[in-house]
């Protein structure tokens, strides 16, 4: 129970504090914007939360990982081990799935308009 409450306590931190630290730098245009603008702001939001989702996931497969190896044989900690390694399996690949729909979306409307 301790356990839990201290990673909830740590994703939400890094959850937080994360986006700080990767997003990149931001400096100001000097003529006036484009589409390609927001194109490429909306592409660096998606990989932004792309990432993020796979920190957490890769943070849940560790959680789960040891949460199977120390189960000692319990089948109750075992089966709440294996459910969270499918469920941040799932996550991940629905994850993976959104990022690579989203870039092909993305290419398809800057061919149809033009970008």
């Amino acid at each position: 129970m301790k356990i839990t409450k201290t990673l909830r306590v740590v994703a939400f931190l890094l959850v937080l504090g994360l986006p700080f630290l990767v997003t990149p730098h931001a400096y100001a245009q000097a003529t006036g914007g484009n589409i390609s603008n927001v194109e490429n702001f909306i592409r660096n939001v998606i990989q932004i939360i792309a990432g993020l989702a796979g920190l957490i996931a890769t943070g849940f497969f560790v959680a789960g990982g040891f949460g199977y190896i120390t189960s000692s044989g319990n089948p109750e900690n075992l089966e709440k081990s294996k459910r969270t390694l499918i469920y941040a399996a799932v996550g991940l690949a629905i994850t993976i799935g959104a990022f690579v729909l989203s870039n092909i979306i993305s290419d398809v409307a800057a061919k149809a308009f033009g970008g």
